[in-house]
């Protein structure tokens, strides 16, 4: 999987960061393209990166504050006006589904796709069989959540020698063992692929964190993930201006990577008062609390692996 940043500035764009929205490539696990908020000019980003519009499965909304949402009703009826049919799923706080109709009954827009929005509540979001998401409540002014994204472990390799060994032929019946399944060969001998496979592979894991100023959740949010993306709106030095408008500054966001375990942090979301050379120093706030940070900047592509 990949990470896309498609903006990474916090409140209002800048010349050098748009507002956020991040991208989920579903690279390995199918050909999709998941969302993390959808702010103004998302769809303007997208037309500078890889990102296909008829890829877009599921838009995930932390909150609905505009540098989060107005992008979306613009996203939903280009989308329509290019023709395309498939299905799409909005995920977000109480008033998205409000949000979105009233954009488009006022606007006089009608889509040419299939769209469901749910209106999430802390805990479980969806689970298709190949990623489970948990909703968490963050402290912003805000009903706002983080999403944490698990990939469910990965059947071990098949041992091809072990079952030839035992005189199971190649064939069709190798991708059901493949899959852990008990078959029924031709002479009536029962085979449970679990008995030939190797250890399981761990699948990945990540934390997209909303807006947020320090809050109980975030230890659970971010527990062990492999991948944890946090907002930095501001420097330690304005900490106490970042927490009293629901933000985070530098030095929490690498806090919280640290107490939880985290292996990885990508910081997003600046404060557009930060121009490119304050990121170095901003960056090496958060590195002294948790050395294996980096910062997104908009169309930082991040690769996600163990």
């Amino acid at each position: 999987m990949e990470l896309l940043f498609l903006g990474t500035g916090g409140g209002t764009p800048s010349r050098q960061r748009n507002v956020t929205s991040i991208a989920l490539l579903l690279k390995g696990a199918r050909s999709g393209c998941w969302l993390f908020d959808c702010g103004e000019g998302t769809q303007h980003q997208i037309l500078r990166s890889p990102v296909k519009p008829g890829k877009i499965e599921k838009i995930f909304i932390t909150h609905l504050h505009g540098d989060h949402v107005f992008g979306l009703p613009g996203l939903l009826t280009s989308r329509s006006m290019s023709g395309i049919s498939g299905a799409m799923t909005l995920y977000g706080p109480k008033g998205l589904r409000q949000f979105v109709e009233t954009s488009l009954s006022l606007s006089g827009s009608w889509l040419t796709f299939p769209l469901e929005i749910v209106e999430i509540e802390a805990g479980e979001v969806l689970n298709d069989g190949h990623f489970r998401v948990v909703a968490y409540p963050l402290t912003h002014p805000v009903e706002c959540y983080g999403y944490r994204i698990e990939e469910h472990d990965k059947p071990g390799a098949l041992d091809a020698a072990r079952l030839l060994a035992d005189g199971i032929k190649p064939g069709s019946l190798f991708q059901q063992l493949k899959q852990g399944k008990t078959v029924t060969l031709e002479e009536g001998r029962v085979v449970n692929g679990q008995d030939y496979l190797g250890p399981s592979l761990p699948g990945l894991t990540l934390a997209i964190f909303g807006d947020t100023s320090p809050t109980v959740a975030a230890q659970a949010l971010a527990a062990g993930v492999d991948v944890m993306v946090h907002e930095a709106t501001l420097e330690a030095a304005l900490e106490e201006k970042a927490n009293g408008r629901g933000h985070s500054s530098t030095v929490q966001a690498a806090t919280v990577a640290r107490d939880a375990g985290a292996k990885r942090l990508i910081v997003t979301h600046l404060s557009s008062r930060y121009l490119r050379e304050d990121v170095s120093r901003l960056l090496e706030e958060c590195r002294a609390i948790f050395p294996n940070t980096e910062m997104a900047h908009d169309f930082s592509l991040f690769r996600i692996e163990k």
